[in-house]
């Protein structure tokens, strides 16, 4: 199948259109560096003096980072957040990649999700990660949080034109919340796009998952290694959840999408030079997917543009975003997919 590129840029044009709701587990990437000192004469650890600190945003924060990045910040976020330090340096992050966080849900009882990396070097070595700490509350949230996000949930919907779930199972996602955002945005008619890793069977009613392919294979119980697997696979997601569409990811073999009559479209990694670091670049074909879809776009043109937006944050450390105009540059002469 060859695709209309002229198609194709129009939908990445109208990718700044759509305004996006992210809900899920907020988190915040804290790094911090600093140069090899000595070795400590208390433990036999070394000494690092602190050179600065960066705040990133991760987990479902990286996926609304990602959005505000391509449509202008037309973006909003809601989750949860403790009664810490950590919620505010969140906030600053949210602010500064020009994110709406005004809709944060304050629970005392839990923290705010914290992944600490911390880094060394010295003159003869790159930076390397010493030891990631990790802070996050994985116990049930309570009722009267869940509560408070699902009057938040019925509020915010009809303020925007799509919806993310970003699901990296710390427990801000609920059954509730997956059925009161679905029933809400059928009513109005908006695309709900699911992010998760798995129990992919609770997100029924929605209109689209993007799964890797491990996780996928997890999920359905078998290897999936040619395409009527990938179409037996997708036909059982669809199955289970009543999705019209599913996106599954397969790192340097591109993505492949299985609509609901059983149809199958391999789309293929494009640029498969310098990859240098894949993190959070399934929040980048997520928020991708999820603009193109709200843009117009079929599942199978979301698919390639964001399939082109992962190809360009994947030639830079870390989770990396990218924007209208490299995406434009970034599309091919000639695009061919396999049906």
């Amino acid at each position: 199948m060859n695709i209309d590129l002229n198609k194709l840029r129009e939908y990445v044009t109208n990718l700044n259109r759509p305004k996006i709701l992210v809900i899920g587990d907020l988190a915040l990437d804290e790094m911090v560096y600093g140069d090899t000192e000595r070795i400590s004469r208390e433990a036999p650890v070394l000494i690092l003096q602190h050179t600065h600190t960066n705040y990133i945003l991760g987990g479902a924060s990286n996926a609304a980072h990602n959005v505000s990045s391509i449509n202008g910040g037309k973006v909003s976020v809601v989750g949860i957040i403790g009664d810490d330090y950590q919620a505010q340096d969140l906030k600053e992050a949210f602010k500064k990649a020009n994110i709406n966080c005004e809709n944060l849900i304050v629970d005392k009882n839990r923290k705010t999700i914290t992944k600490t990396r911390i880094s060394g070097a010295c003159s003869q070595s790159v930076t390397q990660q010493i030891v990631r700490i990790d802070r996050q509350t994985n116990a049930p949230i309570s009722k009267e949080t869940e509560d408070k996000i699902i009057e938040a949930v019925k509020r915010l919907i009809p303020l925007h034109d799509a919806v993310i779930l970003s699901d990296y199972h710390i427990g801000t996602i609920t059954d509730k919340i997956i059925k009161t955002v679905v029933e809400t945005a059928k009513v109005l008619d908006k695309p709900v796009v699911v992010d998760a890793q798995k129990e992919l069977n609770r997100y029924k009613g929605v209109t689209s998952m993007t799964p890797n392919l491990p996780d996928t294979q997890k999920h359905v119980g078998f290897y999936l290694n040619g395409k009527a697997d990938y179409i037996l696979a997708g036909n059982k997601l669809i199955e289970e959840t009543g999705v019209p569409a599913v996106l599954i990811t397969c790192g340097s073999d591109g993505m492949v999408v299985i609509t609901g009559n059983g149809h199958y479209t391999h789309i293929p990694v494009f640029n498969k030079s310098k990859v240098f670091d894949v993190t959070g670049a399934g929040d980048t074909v997520t928020a991708t997917y999820t603009l193109a879809l709200a843009s117009g776009a079929d599942p199978v043109y979301a698919a390639i543009i964001g399939n082109i937006a992962a190809g360009i944050v994947i030639k830079q450390f870390g989770c990396a975003v990218t924007n209208i105009d490299e995406i434009m540059k970034a599309i091919p002469e000639k695009i061919l997919v396999e049906e």
